[in-house]
C-alpha cells in the first residue's frame, strides 16, 4: 500500500443532517479528495447514525463522541489510521474531538472544534463563553507539535468586513488567542486580502465562521487553504455552510485499505 504524499483535512458543518440529507452528505464526501473528514454540528440522530455506520463498515477510522440529548458535537472520519487525542475540554467535550495521524515527519494531530453558537440571552452568551476560556486554557501550544486546529468556530477575526456590532470582545479575542499560542490561520497565510464567506444569513450577510489553524511548525509545510462553497450554494444545498480545506506537505505512513461508504450496507448485506 503507497504512502500518502500529502495529508488534506475537510472541515464540513453537516447541520445535524436527517437520514435522507446524510444519505446525499455521504455521497459528496465519500467522493471527496480529503484523507481526514472534520464533520462538525453532529447530534444524536439517525442521519449521524447512518454517517458512523457506512464510514465504519466501509473501513474508514471514525471518532464520534456522541452528544447527549439537544447537544452539537464532532465527528472526525479518516482513511488514515488514527489513535485517539485529549484535548483537555471538560465542558462540552464533545465538541473538541481530537486524533492523530502518523507521518514520516512524526505525529501530525488533528483537532475538530465546533464552538457553541448564541444569542442575546446572557445563557447562551455565558455558555460560549465558558466553552472559549475553557478552550484557551486547555487547547496545547502551537509551538512544538504538527497539528492542526479547525471546524466551525462561531467567532470572526477582528478585521472581518463587515464589521458587526453584535460580537464581543470575548468572542475576538478567541481568534486572536491562536497567534498567540503559535498558530497561524491557514486560510490568512495563503490568501491575506482575500473576502469569503462560509455562511450568510437570509439578509445576505456574510461570516466566515469556519476557521483552520496550522501550528507555527507546519507553516511551511502549507500548500494552500479554500473555501469549498458548494454544498452550501449548489441547488443540492447539502447543508448552509461552506466547506474548508486544507493541504499538507506532510508523508503519512499509514493509510487505512477503505471500500465506497455509500456502498458499504449492500456489501455488508452479501456477506450473508
Amino acid at each position: 500500500m503507497s504512502r500518502q504524499s500529502t495529508v488534506d483535512v475537510l472541515t464540513f458543518n453537516l447541520n445535524n443532517p436527517s437520514r435522507e440529507r446524510a444519505e446525499r452528505q455521504l455521497a459528496y464526501l465519500a467522493a471527496r479528495p480529503e484523507h481526514v473528514l472534520v464533520l462538525t454540528e453532529t447530534a444524536d440522530s439517525a442521519g449521524c447514525d447512518l454517517l458512523e455506520a457506512r464510514f465504519s463498515e466501509a473501513g474508514y477510522s471514525v471518532t464520534f463522541p456522541r452528544p447527549g440529548r439537544g447537544e452539537r458535537g464532532v465527528m472526525v472520519v479518516s482513511r488514515l489510521e488514527t489513535r485517539p487525542l485529549e484535548c483537555g475540554i471538560e465542558y462540552l467535550p464533545h465538541r473538541a474531538v481530537g486524533v492523530a495521524v502518523d507521518t514520516t515527519a512524526g505525529p501530525l494531530d488533528v483537532i475538530g472544534l465546533y464552538v457553541p453558537s448564541r444569542d442575546a440571552t446572557e445563557v447562551k452568551k455565558e455558555r460560549k463563553r465558558r466553552f472559549l476560556e475553557e478552550a484557551r486554557y486547555a487547547l496545547p501550544s502551537g509551538l512544538g507539535a504538527a497539528r492542526v486546529i479547525l471546524g466551525d468556530l462561531n467567532v470572526l477575526e477582528p478585521a472581518h468586513l463587515p464589521r458587526y456590532k453584535f460580537f464581543q470582545e470575548f468572542e475576538y479575542g478567541f481568534y486572536d488567542w491562536f497567534a498567540e499560542a503559535g498558530y497561524a490561520d491557514a486560510f490568512r497565510a495563503r490568501q491575506w486580502a482575500a473576502a469569503e464567506y462560509s455562511w450568510v444569513g437570509r439578509t445576505g450577510d456574510g461570516y466566515r465562521y469556519d476557521h483552520a489553524f496550522v501550528s507555527l511548525p507546519l507553516v511551511e509545510r502549507l500548500l494552500g487553504c479554500e473555501y469549498v462553497h458548494e454544498p452550501r450554494t449548489s441547488e443540492d444545498r447539502l447543508t448552509d455552510h461552506s466547506a474548508l480545506t486544507v493541504h499538507l506537505a506532510v508523508t503519512a505512513t499509514t493509510p487505512r485499505l477503505v471500500t465506497d461508504p455509500t456502498r458499504a450496507e449492500e456489501s455488508a448485506a452479501a456477506l450473508f
